[in-house]
């Protein structure tokens, strides 16, 4: 398989998560009328349960990868996430559809942790920075296809549609994996799947200052993400009315996001991830500082350019963060890379999912919540950067990073 062909597939693997949350936003309000839910706030939980399975099962992929190989797993996960999603598309009770989302958060865990340790089974350092940047300009497409095929879907049938074409998509994705991606575990980094070995390598990440401030500042930062998923709907069609036209909004932020990521693997190899993750960083706190000074003291509600430029700019910064703090939270780990990845986005799946559900739940008609939210979380990722680099930014540790 070459480089190219690689990129992308890892791309799409790792986007069957996000396509299952992104494609199904524009019909959260007709999930909730169709299923009985009163609440506005709870339709969320959709997302929730399943960034909660999600975040949950990559504890258990990493050790199994490391032990088994790259290939099993991965696919096993795929089979449990079109199985899910055909259940799903069949379901009669609200808490029937949270439930199987849950088991479809635990399916879509095997692509994110085995993708990451598949990745770092080939590249390291600024390489894998490089690597994973083009991953994310590529995987970017989907948020900014998603949910305009949802609601192109929704005008020829019900939303149970949407979980089928989930299913299909997926599949096809698997098909492609199964016949071309090859085993990239070497022998050399097998490991038992043993309680010993496995906390041994629990021990191993954590223990690791890197490695895990790293995972800590990513995971408040990818709690702002997962509170704007949640809330996206709300903001867009409640606080702006734009009815059909949510997608297109959705979309243009994520394309901010896949012009970051492709300007940062440009970069990167010439500046490192530490000067670019660092800035970004800087220019993320900045950005929502003045947000928030402009929703407290201006008129409300924000004029939706001011807030669609505002909020573009922030998330421009957040695709040259993403993809550098995973690199470095990884680097220090290549020895046990199914382990560490499987720790890692534990972490920074479920906490920034019970982040994000915490920012998505103080929703209160306003988009307040949600940039105070932004703000906040900057700010804790900062604090935890300080702490892996010991005080002093902008300086990298090697040529390599």
């Amino acid at each position: 398989m070459g480089k190219g062909e690689f990129i992308v597939l890892a791309a799409f693997l790792m986007a069957v998560n996000s396509l299952a949350i992104d494609i199904m936003l524009p019909a959260l309000q007709q999930i909730g009328a169709s299923l009985g839910v009163e609440s506005e706030n709870h339709r969320q939980f959709v997302v929730s349960s399943y960034l909660l399975g999600f975040g949950l099962a990559q504890l258990f992929y990493g050790p199994l990868s490391d032990r088994f190989g790259r290939r099993l797993p991965l696919l096993i996960g795929l089979v449990i996430y079109i199985c899910s999603a055909l259940g799903i598309a069949l379901v009669p009770s609200f808490a029937g559809l949270l439930v199987l989302r849950f088991v479809q958060g635990i399916g879509s865990a095997a692509t994110r942790v085995i993708t990451i340790s598949i990745v770092r089974d080939i590249y390291g350092g600024r390489q894998m920075a490089e690597v994973m940047s083009l991953i994310m300009m590529v995987f970017m497409i989907v948020p900014v296809i998603a949910p305009g095929s949802g609601q192109i879907i929704m005008f020829f049938g019900s939303w149970h549609l949407i979980f089928v074409f989930i299913a299909i998509m997926a599949a096809l994705i698997s098909i492609w994996a199964y016949l071309r991606l090859p085993e990239t575990l070497r022998p050399a980094n097998v490991r038992p799947f043993t309680a010993r070995s496995v906390i041994g390598g629990f021990k191993l990440v954590l223990t690791n200052r890197i490695a895990l401030c790293y995972t800590i500042a990513s995971t408040f930062i990818f709690g702002s993400l997962f509170g704007f998923i949640n809330s996206a709907q709300q903001i867009y069609v409640g606080i702006y009315d734009l009815g059909v036209y949510f997608p297109l909004a959705f979309a243009g932020v994520a394309v901010f996001m896949s012009l970051s990521s492709f300007l940062n693997s440009r970069l990167v190899g010439k500046f490192g991830m530490r000067r670019l993750s660092h800035g970004a960083l800087a220019g993320f706190i900045a950005i929502n500082t003045i947000w928030l000074a402009a929703l407290i003291l201006g008129p409300h509600p924000m004029p939706f350019p001011l807030f669609i430029g505002f909020f573009g700019l922030a998330m421009f910064q957040f695709g040259w963060i993403g993809s550098n703090f995973n690199s470095l939270a990884m680097e220090p780990l290549g020895h046990v890379a199914g382990t560490a990845s499987s720790v890692l986005g534990f972490m920074s799946t479920v906490g920034g999912a019970l982040i994000g559900a915490g920012i998505g739940q103080a929703f209160n008609g306003t988009a307040l919540p949600m940039v105070a939210g932004y703000f906040t979380v900057s700010i804790i990722g900062l604090i935890f950067v300080l702490i892996a680099e010991k005080g002093r930014l902008f300086q990298p540790h090697n040529p390599a990073v």
